[in-house]
């Protein structure tokens, strides 16, 4: 199967059709064809083709008039040009080998522009089956490769970008009715679901923009740079030292809840996404096969490693089935799936057998099981980070369970994750702990 000259996928072998949601990998059960890849360009019509036909159907007029009128409707075509191109360049995605710019507009990856987040040509936007839990916060992922460069597809880490790749992760709040326009904003934001991309962009009426994480793949590795949104929402602001912004959320039974959003500076971006201990390298956490493997919300029909594949965003040979994370709130997933998918996006960047928490011995990567997953396994490290619990894990026992405790907890200095929250993710509370109370046995 390859992408055709025309944009249709074709298909040169029977095996190439298979079943599956996607149709080149086959991950999911039904019967998928082909279908176009349609990207398309809308040329503007010339204004000055428009004045010369106006011109010869007025031939009885004066030859200055008509070479005056002709050299306006020149000189505003030329005009008409120049700020279109103009636009494009401001757009246009940027590779920055060795400057960390001021502004995010900068990057030329998304911009703040008429009422919308609109992406660029080429910038690819992306989601995960189950994400990391940020306060609430709603998040717009996007990757850009350089040249159209594929990333190299890995079964178990994050893919292998090329030098002078760009992620983007936009965190972004719901605003009250009653606190739009965005003047009237005083702070407070809600729960809600993650807005659709349409013609690539995000409308923006009623939300509110947090901050944007840069990920720049640059010769000499990974550098994260965070970038705060200005008051007036027209762009972002680099802050390698961080921030701390003052909100209340509004959760969805009305209760109020002030807390600190915290930004992260350079060297926290990096406590996360420096996932081996030894290393200490920087690298993506999200693009992933397991957490790539979805229907995907921007290609209608297609898997989004499918997607990948058909856009030239992704190469190598993907074994069957590939690996895949259930989405945790789906409720037609086994209880297990769910709970494990939710205990791996928030906690295994740390709790694996190479990371920074390894000296605990808990693994919460999806493969993990026994005492390694916590299964009566008592904490290395005491103090009040137990709350007062024998183990990590107490099969039936969600309340004596360290593991709950900690998700539940927002004390500094015993929560976890330790960074990127200062609220309690309740309904993640809620499933690990029903699925901790499903577990048969006890540690005796």
């Amino acid at each position: 199967m390859r992408l055709g000259y025309d944009g249709h996928v074709e298909i040169s072998h029977p095996h190439d059709l298979i079943v599956g949601t996607n149709f080149l990998t086959g991950r999911h059960g039904q019967a998928v064809a082909s279908r176009p890849w349609e990207p398309t360009m809308k040329a503007e019509n010339s204004k000055w083709r428009q004045t010369r036909r106006n011109a010869s159907n007025h031939a009885g007029e004066n030859w200055r008039k008509r070479k005056e009128n002709t050299a306006k409707a020149l000189l505003g075509a030329a005009a008409l040009f120049l700020s279109a191109c103009s636009q494009q360049h401001e757009a246009a995605p940027t590779y920055h080998a060795d400057e960390n710019p001021e502004h995010l507009s900068d990057w030329g990856m998304i911009a703040a522009k008429d009422g919308a987040l609109r992406l660029s040509n080429g910038v690819t936007p992306y989601d995960l089956a189950t994400p990391l839990f940020s306060d609430y916060a709603l998040k717009l992922r996007t990757v850009w490769t350089p040249d159209g460069k594929p990333a190299v597809y890995n079964a178990t880490e994050a893919f292998d970008f090329p030098v002078g790749t760009v992620i983007t992760k936009t965190f972004y709040y719901p605003t009250p009715a009653n606190e739009w326009p965005r003047e009237n904003w005083n702070g407070d934001v809600q729960q809600g679901l993650e807005r659709g991309v349409h013609d690539n962009a995000m409308a923006l009426d009623h939300l509110r923009l947090i901050e944007t994480r840069v990920l720049v793949r640059r010769a000499a590795g990974w550098d994260a740079l965070p970038y705060v949104w200005n008051e007036d929402q027209t762009d972002a602001v680099l802050k390698r030292t961080g921030a701390v912004l003052p909100l209340t959320l509004i959760r969805d039974d009305g209760e109020m809840q002030p807390f600190s959003y915290l930004v992260p500076n350079a060297n926290q971006c990096a406590g996360c996404h420096a996932t081996n201990a030894t290393t200490k390298a920087i690298k993506p956490i999200g693009p992933k096969a397991r957490h790539l493997n979805k229907p995907s919300s921007f290609a209608e029909g297609f898997n989004q490693l499918d997607h990948w594949l058909a856009k030239g965003l992704l190469t190598g040979e993907i074994e069957q089935p590939a690996p895949r994370n259930a989405d945790w709130r789906d409720e037609n997933e086994p209880l297990a799936d769910r709970a494990r998918a939710y205990l791996d996006a928030n906690c295994s960047h740390c709790h694996n057998p190479n990371g920074p928490a390894d000296t605990s011995g808990l693994n919460l990567e999806p493969d993990a099981h026994g005492p390694a997953l916590g299964n009566c396994k008592t904490p290395v490290a005491a103090g009040r980070g137990t709350g007062g619990r024998p183990y990590d894990i107490v099969p039936g026992r969600p309340e004596l369970s360290i593991t709950l405790f900690r998700m539940e907890t927002t004390d500094p200095g015993a929560m976890m994750p330790e960074l990127g929250r200062a609220v309690t993710h309740e309904e993640g509370v809620e499933l690990v702990s029903e699925w901790i109370a499903a577990m048969e046995g006890g540690c005796g």
